[in-house]
């Protein structure tokens, strides 16, 4: 269509062309005093005008008919990309299991709170006395097992040693003693 349209130009500049050789024609035609051929010429001249008026007609049809193919292209376009979201809507749809699959699942999720509920109601402020002062009690024992008063280290005994057990035992702490200063440090 665009060649076509190309073509039509072409063709209104040749008529254009004309229509002034016609005019110069009439004018010469005239200066020579021959009155018919100037007539002649003005005659061509108003046939090509006719023509070059049919060819703007035409032009101006086809560009119409251009303008609208290609807003065509454009719709085909939006059409193409509509239908390429609906397609992708439809996977996730499908990915998704539906409006029952989602509905199923709230219903999970909403029957998990509530027990969840539940359970915080009869852990928070639901429980007797007697099993609060048992609970109390355990707390107090994990927190004595952990600080170390529940494991006291035996007393030591306060009697004298006779005095040959004392050199006896001192004796061998010495040895001890003169060990580790012979040893290096590691």
């Amino acid at each position: 269509m665009k060649n076509q349209r190309d073509k039509l130009h072409q063709y209104q500049r040749r008529i254009a062309v004309l229509t002034d050789r016609e005019t110069e024609i009439a004018r010469q035609m005239l200066a020579k005093g021959d009155k018919k051929r100037a007539l002649l010429a003005l005659r061509r001249k108003k046939y090509q005008q006719s023509l070059l008026a049919q060819t703007d007609a035409q032009l101006d049809q086809l560009e119409k008919l251009t303008s609208n193919v290609e807003f065509a292209q454009i719709q085909k376009d939006v059409v193409f990309g509509l239908q390429q979201g609906t397609k992708v809507l439809k996977e996730i749809h499908a990915e998704m299991g539906g409006i029952e699959h989602v509905e199923k699942l709230m219903g999970e999720t909403a029957d998990a709170i509530a027990y969840q509920k539940e359970v915080s109601e009869m852990l928070g402020g639901r429980i007797s006395n007697q099993d609060e002062e048992e609970v109390e009690d355990e707390l107090a024992a994990l927190q004595a097992e952990l600080s170390g008063a529940g494991h006291e280290l035996p007393s030591v005994p306060n009697a004298r040693l006779p005095e040959s057990e004392r050199q006896a035992e001192q004796q061998p702490a010495r040895t001890r003693q003169t060990e580790r200063q012979a040893m290096p440090a590691i």
